[in-house]
């Protein structure tokens, strides 16, 4: 288990939306202190939905468990006073404002190592901290159409796809951590901190790394194929009389099985299909000859014939299939929360090296103001005072 592999550490969660938020979330679940900050009002994932959960943004609430929240507005001259005093106590602070806005805020990287020489930052962003589009906004779709997925997705007519979730900032935030992780292990061997800059662009296109490289090395764009793999067939989704299945048979052993279970053992010879790479160029001819077959018997039929031969085989689930199946169950990822206003609710936890472990809910907004600066021996008259000027705010005063 990971949940207490970086205990001891602090984080400042200055993130807004998803890809910094859900960095310092993955941080938290791992066992560090992250301080959510928040200012006046919240963040702008607390206003962003559907989906709601009793009318709080699930966005929100599934981007900052396991964190504690503080409220402070940055752009009252004292609240850098404030950060300052935090510093010499943080190891790591998380940001993903567009470049720039962090140094006016006054938690710009260079300033507040001033503090914590041996600070590590991340800073997420569209498009990263260095280029001519630093300064240009970025949000999830943009990526995706920037980095070149909207097009190697893009359907057989031509129109482009898009993956139908934040795929560009839950890229961002899961190379942002790894970012951090790799910081903290280099300082502890060098004892410096370090300025990381995540891009979701870079990110994305890292992820992309194997269609990429195809079309450096060749020239060539991707030919859309649907579901199927470019470099491989058959491992794609085939129709059946009532859905759909994933079938991977393009090793030559498992393709010649599969072309006795469908009763087809002339198509292993037919010179179309006789290896990997006639097949892939010979993909449509084979699904004309696959697919009617395959619309003969139901999904849970061909699955069966397909794993007893240890042809590698899924049906297509949707969510309600998969959170019913038992494989689901027994991944122990889904958890349970109980937050003060939205009351309980379901999400995916962190189920790296084993279940994912109970998890406390999001902050309200400043719901730990108080607490958190008591931690940072802020006297009670000091706190009263920054409260009474509008400086923090308590989840009292929201």
């Amino acid at each position: 288990m990971l949940s207490k592999a970086l205990s001891g550490l602090t984080v400042l969660d200055f993130g807004q939306l998803i890809a910094g938020p859900v960095a310092a979330m993955w941080l938290a679940d791992m066992g560090a202190t992250v301080i959510k900050v928040e200012p006046p009002g919240g963040e702008l994932a607390r206003r962003l939905g559907p989906p709601w959960h009793n009318d709080e943004s699930l966005t929100a609430l599934t981007s900052n468990r396991n964190k504690l929240g503080l409220c402070i507005d940055l752009k009252q001259p004292e609240a850098r006073s404030v950060i300052e005093r935090l510093m010499p106590n943080v190891d790591v602070v998380v940001e993903n404002f567009r470049p720039g806005v962090a140094e006016r805020l006054g938690i710009g990287h260079e300033r507040l190592r001033a503090f914590r020489p041996d600070l590590i930052t991340c800073s997420v962003s569209a498009f990263g901290q260095n280029g001519a589009w630093r300064d240009r906004p970025g949000v999830d779709g943009v990526i995706q159409a920037a980095s070149g997925l909207m097009s190697a997705i893009s359907s057989p007519d031509g129109s482009p796809g898009k993956v139908p979730l934040p795929f560009a900032d839950m890229m961002g935030a899961l190379f942002a951590t790894m970012a951090i992780l790799g910081a903290l292990r280099q300082r502890d061997a060098t004892g410096r901190g370090e300025h990381l800059d995540v891009s979701l662009y870079s990110a994305t296109l890292m992820v992309q790394h194997l269609n990429l490289a195809g079309y450096l090395n060749s020239g060539e764009l991707p030919v859309p194929t649907g579901s199927a793999a470019p470099y491989a067939a058959v491992n794609e989704a085939l129709p059946t009389s009532d859905g759909w299945l994933m079938v991977a048979a393009y090793q030559e052993a498992r393709w010649q099985r599969l072309c006795r279970i469908v009763d087809r053992s002339d198509l292993a010879s037919d010179p179309r299909f006789a290896t990997n790479r006639e097949r892939v160029r010979n993909r449509r001819e084979l699904r004309a000859v696959l697919d009617p077959i395959f619309r003969r018997r139901r999904t849970d039929e061909w699955l069966s014939l397909l794993v007893e031969a240890d042809i590698l085989a899924a049906r297509v689930d949707d969510y309600e299939d998969l959170t019913r199946s038992d494989q689901y169950r027994a991944s122990g990822i889904e958890i349970e929360v109980d937050a003060p206003k939205a009351g309980s609710f379901r999400m995916p936890g962190f189920a790296l090296g084993g279940p994912a472990s109970p998890a406390s809910p999001p902050p309200l907004v400043g719901q730990h103001s108080r607490e958190i600066l008591a931690r940072f021996d802020f006297s009670a008259s000091e706190i009263e005072r920054l409260e009474a000027n509008s400086v923090i705010f308590t989840g009292n005063k929201q």
